[in-house]
């Protein structure tokens, strides 16, 4: 028998979205007053950009809720969002008198899970949100990093790179919630064991716009010892210093000078022409050096 697709084994693999599902009382979709509906004290995003509720408000207006809110019921007359925070807040901002959801039986531990697994599925979290999911699925709801990569369909070291951010200092972290670094350089950094030195490079790569290349060598060189740290300056000076002197000769002789040095120190100056005016020229060049 097939295997029946899962939404990622997110969402889908803790609500069913079968028709036998949709036709049973509990999954109809019904009207809500918004007035009783309660936030989701679970939820895990902690910061909703009022600029896209504002967009998302907008096309409400026009078009209405595409895709009906999930809700459970917690009194006579009360309910609370199990998924779909956002377009509850942006119906509000919409001046929605009710919302269209569906009511389903939840207790406590699974609406959690359903709240955290749903909100990891959507892509506009920033990765320190996502790690706080991924950890607190693993703490309140005692899964293991196995379980918790059937739920979300993610590779379990991908869920390992994520909870690995939450090691980082907090200026780093919020850094990293604030675009001001990528999950790149986040991960380049945590490589380094010392804290401040942790800051140190995310201050550096604040300061001068540093790629992720460029934090990843940065981090290699914490590991070199003093001997192999001053050869490698020896070998960026001397490199440095070729190059000066190629450009020099390329000045003086008026031709691209073609330079190469082996590491044994061995090499050879090429002095290249194409025609025997340009050959007539070096060798004026090179009497004249002579006199």
């Amino acid at each position: 028998m097939a295997k029946k697709s899962a939404l990622g084994r997110g969402l889908g693999a803790l609500i069913d979205t079968t028709d036998d599902y949709k036709s049973r009382p509990a999954a109809s979709i019904i009207d809500i007053d918004v007035d009783k509906i309660q936030a989701n004290p679970w939820q895990p995003r902690s910061h909703f950009d009022e600029e896209r509720l504002e967009e998302l408000a907008s096309s409400i207006k026009g078009v209405g809720i595409v895709q009906p809110l999930t809700l459970r019921k917690v009194g006579e007359d009360s309910y609370q969002i199990i998924a779909g925070e956002r377009r509850f807040r942006a119906s509000k901002l919409a001046g929605l008198k009710t919302v269209p959801a569906y009511v389903r039986d939840a207790d406590d531990d699974t609406m959690l899970e359903m709240a955290l697994v749903e909100n990891i599925q959507r892509e506009d979290l920033d990765p320190i949100e996502v790690a706080i999911s991924y950890q607190r699925l693993i703490d309140e709801c005692n899964l293991t990093q196995e379980n918790l990569s059937d739920k979300v369909g993610k590779k379990r070291s991908t869920i390992a790179n994520y909870l690995r951010l939450l090691k980082l200092p907090a200026e780093v972290q919020l850094g990293l919630r604030q675009r001001q670094i990528s999950m790149g350089h986040a991960r380049a950094i945590i490589n380094v064991e010392n804290g401040k030195k942790q800051i140190d490079i995310f201050e550096e790569i604040i300061k001068n716009d540093y790629s992720v290349r460029k934090v990843e060598e940065l981090v290699r060189d914490l590991d070199k010892t003093p001997a192999e740290k001053t050869q490698k300056k020896k070998e960026a000076l001397s490199v440095e210093g070729y190059d000066t002197l190629k450009q020099q000769l390329s000045n003086f002789f008026q031709t691209n000078i073609q330079f190469s040095r082996t590491e044994s120190g061995a090499g050879k100056i090429v002095i290249p022409f194409t025609t025997d005016e340009e050959l007539e020229k070096i060798i004026t060049i090179l009497d004249k050096a002579k006199s």
